[in-house]
């Protein structure tokens, strides 16, 4: 029976009376999360469609399909 309970001891489930992770640890993270949504939208929304930071179409041609697929129109 030792076995089956070291089966179902899980430490990655919250106990009661824990706190909650601060703020200050996540914002961090939050904010880089954010940064590179933001730099995948820019590089699927408008990259070499309206606006281009890059020469030839290669970025275009490698976001195309995904760009497609959001609803953005490149055409």
């Amino acid at each position: 029976m030792a076995s089956n309970a070291a089966l179902f001891d899980d430490v990655f489930i919250p106990v009661r009376g824990q706190a909650a992770i601060p703020i200050e640890d996540i914002a961090p993270w939050a904010v880089f999360g954010l940064l590179i949504a933001m730099i995948f939208l820019y590089f699927v929304s408008t990259e070499q469609g309206a606006y281009a930071l890059f020469d030839g179409m290669y970025v275009h041609e490698y976001v195309h399909d995904g760009r497609h697929l959001l609803g953005f129109p490149c055409h």
